[in-house]
């Protein structure tokens, strides 16, 4: 069985930082593309990074040179280092796992997801 596992969500200060873990087990993590998702209260999802099976990746406008999309293959864990984080940062944060053929920040090419992590920025 598929499970995703999101971790390391926190209330912090406009300007810091935190990094966000993601725990998969149940399939061949290393042979998935992963991606980072967030949801704000009234908007729709938005895909903030991916990355795919080679370690290429793709950021959001929003997030690019503040976060950082990584994996390790020998502990099957995805992370997301989040640096100058702003208000508008505030959402649900959902990793998932998909096939792709290049690291891609659209939800339909990914299968699994997880529960979400929560992560509040205040100013």
């Amino acid at each position: 069985q598929v499970q995703l596992v999101e971790s390391g969500g926190a209330s912090v200060q406009a300007g810091g930082s935190l990094r966000l873990a993601c725990a998969a087990s149940g399939y061949t993590y290393s042979s998935y593309c992963m991606g980072w998702f967030r949801q704000a209260p009234g908007k729709e999802r938005e895909g903030v990074a991916a990355i795919d099976t080679y370690g290429s990746t793709t950021y959001g406008d929003s997030v690019k040179g503040r976060f950082t999309i990584s994996r390790d293959n020998t502990k099957n864990t995805l992370y997301l280092q989040e640096n100058s984080l702003k208000p508008e940062d505030t959402a649900m944060y959902y990793c998932a796992a998909g096939f792709c053929n290049y690291p891609s920040l659209s939800s339909a090419r990914f299968r699994y997801w997880g529960q979400g992590t929560q992560v509040t920025v205040s100013s």
